[in-house]
């Protein structure tokens, strides 16, 4: 269909063009485009709410409905148990250990009581020994206990931490879930309607910022010298009966590419039909519209 419309933009800029060695007024012809942004579903399930319309004008950043998201914020809560359940398994290591940090402490005191004795001659070196070594077991059982403890605390972290990056997806998954508009325009096409069932990928709707719009227009080879990138040239359009509507316009793209029509060529004075793509950026008003014919006059 866009080729269709491209050889009639070309074929009536020609025509424009041979007509100008008879004082036609204008310099070219063509129709309007725009850039048009198809918007995709980016989550599957039925659409709950989607307010919009053809031809109303949304903003960039506009929440315009978002599809079912019971099913996800289910899992979540799940997910959100499973984690307190988790840290709830988690050994509280001062706790676990106080009993033979007790141990401990009376060994010490044992130890210095059999110290005392030993210089009092009312105990042997022997029993001081086996004090002092008693507190390294202890010490020795408390290190044991810490490891393991920690190691379990650890583990057990390391699941929770698991079931937070679960809940992270989901929740980019609830974000997707809400269909905003990323680019200011006025809707072209809608595709969808609630309570419809979408996927990713499915387009919803169609946008396109008309506040200013482009007239693609073909010129000989002989105009493509006078044109620039910047310069102002006027656009007419034949909005009534009563005539044509002049607005300004600026050259933004000048193709560096001929085209020859036809394609085939078979003698010199075909060539002549080497023809120019431009692109000419027009304020709209409101009145322009994607598809209509529009005329340049460069001068």
């Amino acid at each position: 269909m866009k080729s269709f419309i491209k050889k009639i933009t070309i074929f009536l800029s020609l025509a424009v063009i041979g007509c100008n060695n008879n004082d036609n007024e204008f310099d070219a012809t063509g129709t309007f485009e725009a850039v048009e942004t198809i918007v995709s579903a980016d989550a599957n399930g039925p659409i709950k709410q989607f307010k919009i319309d053809e031809g109303q004008i949304l903003e960039a950043g506009q929440t315009v409905g978002y599809i079912d998201t019971m099913q996800l914020y289910l899992k979540k809560k799940q997910l959100e148990a499973q984690i307190k359940t988790v840290l709830s398994k988690k050994p509280q290591i001062a706790v676990e250990v106080a009993s033979l940090q007790e141990e401990l402490l009376q060994a010490k005191r044992d130890r210095n009581r059999i110290a005392n004795l030993v210089k009092a001659d009312a105990a042997t070196q022997k029993q001081l020994d086996d004090a002092t070594s008693y507190i390294e077991i202890v010490r020795k059982k408390i290190t044991a206990q810490q490891t393991s403890l920690g190691n379990t605390s650890a583990s057990l972290s390391d699941e929770a931490r698991s079931l937070v990056v679960q809940i992270e997806q989901i929740n980019d998954q609830l974000s997707r879930s809400k269909i905003v508009n990323e680019t200011k325009g006025s809707v072209i096409v809608k595709y969808a309607e609630e309570n419809e069932i979408t996927s990713v990928g499915k387009p919803l709707y169609k946008i396109a910022d008309l506040s200013y719009i482009t007239l693609r227009a073909y010129v000989s080879g002989d105009q493509f010298a006078q044109l620039k990138l910047g310069q102002k040239v006027k656009v007419f359009t034949d909005v009534d009966a009563n005539g044509y509507k002049q607005t300004e316009g600026v050259v933004e793209w000048i193709s560096d590419k001929a085209e020859f029509t036809p394609k085939t060529i078979q003698t010199k004075d075909e060539r002549s039909n080497l023809v120019y793509a431009i692109k000419v950026k027009v304020k709209n008003d409101g009145l322009l519209k994607i598809g209509m014919y529009g005329e340049l006059k460069f001068n």
